[in-house]
């Protein structure tokens, strides 16, 4: 019950009143074997949360139904949450008050900035997907993502989505032959991202809440940087160009179906699926493969997302309806 607030001590004396309702709040020092001022402070804060009230015999005390008691303790902490994010996103001045204390040195950012060193790119990347608030565009016209790469976007991309940011991300069709890569965008799309594939795009563009636009230099060297546009007229013509390739893409989870709607599997996914219900341990079936534990463990679980399977078993029962097995 910590997560409510909610002290060790206190839990276990309301565990203690629901299993002995009426014990007089002057014998519950001694019952508990704690001492009596923790004990009496112990019982204001939970007559404070409402989990005890006075049964107006010798200041005996009775618990709350736990079912009320619960609802009471989740409607407060939740509410403390919601004062507690709304101070947060409230709090953006403070960007502006640390920007005041290096005065001219680093003015706001405006026009169009020019990026010449890789790692300082990525590191802007990751601050403007860190910072976003409500939309990520992106058009990328990679063949495929390495696990690096994949085991560095997921942990911003999920961050993201679980804040309820909209993403909307066009990829090369080629990218989904590529295993590993369509797990991920399977992953992605799974979550709530909107992924579409287009035959042929040479652009590479990441647009953050319709305000920042990060285009390369040269779309075919992107070791000679990125700009960094800032500028409104830029970033509307950027969104444009983005919205006209979003539309003549085709969505990611119809790309990857058979006909009947039924989704396909890599050569490797299939060979995960047949030593998932024949093999007992993840060990023997990655050992079979000669494939990682890791890597193993994770076909695994984006079999299971594919499927809509809660467990193993109802992933097995599930192929075999799908004739995969």
């Amino acid at each position: 019950m910590s997560v409510f607030g909610i002290s060790a001590e206190e839990e276990e004396i309301y565990r203690h009143f629901l299993r002995h309702p009426g014990t007089p709040a002057d014998d519950l020092h001694v019952k508990m074997h704690i001492d009596a001022p923790v004990a009496k402070r112990a019982l204001e804060r939970l007559r404070e949360f409402g989990l005890v009230r006075d049964s107006g015999e010798r200041h005996a005390y009775t618990p709350t139904n736990p079912d009320i008691a619960m609802a009471r303790l989740m409607d407060r902490r939740l509410h403390e949450l919601h004062e507690e994010i709304m101070r947060v996103t409230q709090s953006r001045y403070v960007i502006d008050a640390l920007r005041a204390e290096m005065g001219s040195r680093t003015p706001a950012p405006q026009g169009v900035e020019q990026l010449t060193d890789l790692a300082q790119i990525r590191s802007r990347i990751d601050d403007l997907a860190f910072f976003a608030r409500e939309e990520i565009l992106s058009v990328e016209p990679y063949t495929e993502l390495t696990p690096a790469n994949i085991d560095h976007a997921r942990p911003l991309d999920m961050r993201c989505l679980r804040r309820g940011v909209r993403i909307r991300n066009v990829v090369l069709r080629k990218a989904t032959t590529h295993p590993p890569t369509v797990a991920y965008l399977r992953e992605l799309a799974h979550k709530g991202a909107q992924i579409r594939v287009a035959d042929d795009a040479s652009e590479r563009i990441l647009v953050y809440d319709r305000r920042v636009a990060l285009v390369p230099v040269d779309p075919g060297d992107t070791s000679r940087g990125a700009l960094l546009a800032h500028e409104s007229g830029l970033v509307c013509n950027i969104i444009a160009l983005f919205e006209k390739i979003w539309d003549q893409a085709e969505d990611l989870l119809t790309a990857i179906s058979e006909p009947d709607g039924t989704p396909t599997l890599s050569e490797m996914e299939r060979r995960v699926l047949a030593s998932m219900v024949s093999v007992g341990k993840d060990e023997a079936g990655a050992r079979e493969l000669g494939i990682s534990v890791r890597t193993y463990r994770r076909h695994v679980a984006d079999l299971m997302r594919v499927l809509g399977a809660a467990s193993r078993a109802q992933a097995a029962l599930l192929a075999r309806e799908h004739g995969w097995v």
